[in-house]
């Protein structure tokens, strides 16, 4: 086989020996340029895996060569060599689409590390596993996968696949129960770090006093409690991707060493004198508005600029209506294996509903709305009540907030009734999963009512398993 190719780009012959010499260590070939016109002049005349290029040369700026390498080469990495502290700089490479940066002096280390990571990216495009490939994976029994035909959803998977070639850190914004975390995953699984770990951190569910030992770790003694040496968060990401979900939640001291281990790529665990280098790729998300924050002062504005170096937005379900049914047949299938039921049918009307609703909870309602409906539903067919929705429709009549706002006794979060004589919500202080069982009591009657008890067939009327039904028939109290 072909040894990858690496083109380093520097005017300083001693670093391009330095560098040539450790990647070969790696049986990797190297070429060296002095200039930006030497750099043009090698890349179009041969293939490379990986550019590497120092942000200072005689003739113009790193930033040029990788903006020009985006238009001219966009398959090809290239990482930018920056000097110690600037920062500033490796950003503005980021945003303009440089895979990764190392600063100076060179931990041969983390450059090792950094040209892997690019070298294994080109070895997943040359086998085809591409990022577009796997985001556009569908919705399996283990877990939702990015579904949708609409164009919100495809201009989505086509920045997933684009910033899965990067290393830059990605800041993914929407509302709650939107995906952010779906999406995060699939950055993950669609570039060079997909077979390291990814690890997950909930930022507003660590108590902020234990935050910096569960993130970093800490030595044994270090503080009361410490008993033995504890491996952090961030080390547990090594070689893969760490996902701070809820970022906006972190107290001000732990922004400032997140700020850190982002600049620097190292960590120094509570009680230890140095400091440890790790490699992770970090991804954030959030359903607030950092930039509101960061002028109310509750955010660092130094690291909102670094973690937003690439934004995604997550669009809300009511922006793609269309994508409804089809998430909905998904989920419902799943759903159905996870209790051991058939499927059940949607009816025409309740389509319509569905689309015609505004979801403020997004995709995490609409499961929990089906999932209800699974156990409300009668012959399999899941039919406009058994949705409870709970608020008006997307699509309302002229004049309709008008006349509501002038009727007695209407409130916009009154639910439908369901059908024959099942009871309305209840008002007053009657609690919601009271009405629930009743809803659920009635339907089991009406099915045992219509199988003359036999409860075999009328579990089969329900959609749901013969066990299942004995159970809620037990626990509704209804023998």
């Amino acid at each position: 086989m072909t040894q990858p190719a690496v083109l380093i780009v520097d005017d300083e012959p001693d670093l391009i020996e330095l560098v040539s010499l450790t990647l070969s260590r790696m049986n990797l070939a190297t070429e060296g340029a002095a200039d930006l016109a030497g750099a043009r002049a090698r890349l179009n005349a041969r293939h490379f895996d990986l550019c590497l290029t120092d942000m200072r040369l005689p003739d113009g700026d790193g930033l040029e060569l990788v903006e020009w390498i985006q238009q001219a080469h966009p398959e090809l990495p290239v990482a930018v060599i920056t000097a110690h502290g600037n920062v500033e700089s490796a950003v503005r490479a980021l945003k303009l689409g440089a895979f990764d940066f190392v600063s100076k002096p060179l931990d041969l280390g983390m450059l090792r590390k950094l040209v892997g990571v690019a070298i294994k990216l080109g070895d997943r495009t040359a086998t085809a596993i591409t990022s577009r490939e796997t985001a556009a994976a569908a919705l399996s029994a283990t877990g939702p996968r990015l579904m949708g035909q609409s164009g919100a959803m495809a201009a989505l998977r086509e920045l997933i696949g684009r910033v899965a070639r990067s290393q830059a850190p990605v800041h993914i914004t929407g509302e709650s129960g939107t995906g952010k975390e779906l999406v995060a995953r699939l950055i993950h699984d669609s570039g060079a770090r997909a077979d390291g770990p990814f690890v997950p951190v909930n930022c507003g569910a660590i108590p902020s006093e234990l935050m910096e030992s569960e993130f970093f770790g800490h030595k044994r003694g270090s503080f009361t409690g410490a008993v033995a040496d504890k491996r952090g968060l961030v080390q547990s990401a090594e070689g893969g991707t760490l996902f701070l979900d809820e970022v906006a939640d972190l107290p001000l001291h732990m922004q400032v060493k997140l700020l850190r281990l982002i600049q620097e790529k190292s960590v120094r665990p509570v009680g230890e004198q140095r400091e440890q280098p790790v490699d992770v790729r970090v991804l954030s998300a959030t359903h607030k508005n950092l930039s509101e924050l960061v002028a109310q002062g509750r955010f660092r504005e130094d690291l909102y600029y670094r973690i937003d170096v690439i934004e995604i937005r997550v669009p809300a379900l009511r922006e793609h209506p269309d994508d409804i049914p089809e998430f909905a047949d998904a989920m419902l299938q799943r759903l159905s294996k996870r209790i051991g039921a058939a499927v059940p049918r949607i009816s025409p009307q309740a389509r319509e509903a569905l689309q015609r609703y505004s979801f403020p909870g997004n995709v995490r309602e609409l499961e929990n709305i089906l999932e209800r409906a699974i156990a409300l539903s009668v012959s399999g067919l899941i039919d406009i009540e058994d949705l409870q929705l709970r608020e008006p429709a997307i699509a309302m009549p002229p004049g309709y907030a008008a006349a509501a706002a002038t009727t007695p006794g209407f409130e916009a979060s009154t639910p439908v009734t369901v059908r024959g004589s099942a009871p309305t919500m209840p008002s007053g202080s009657a609690a919601l999963g009271d009405h629930l069982e009743s809803i659920e009591r009635e339907a089991i009657m009406r099915a045992l009512d219509k199988t003359r008890y036999n409860k075999t067939a009328a579990a089969k009327l329900l959609g749901m398993s013969f066990r299942a039904l004995r159970y809620r028939v037990k626990k509704l109290g209804i023998e």
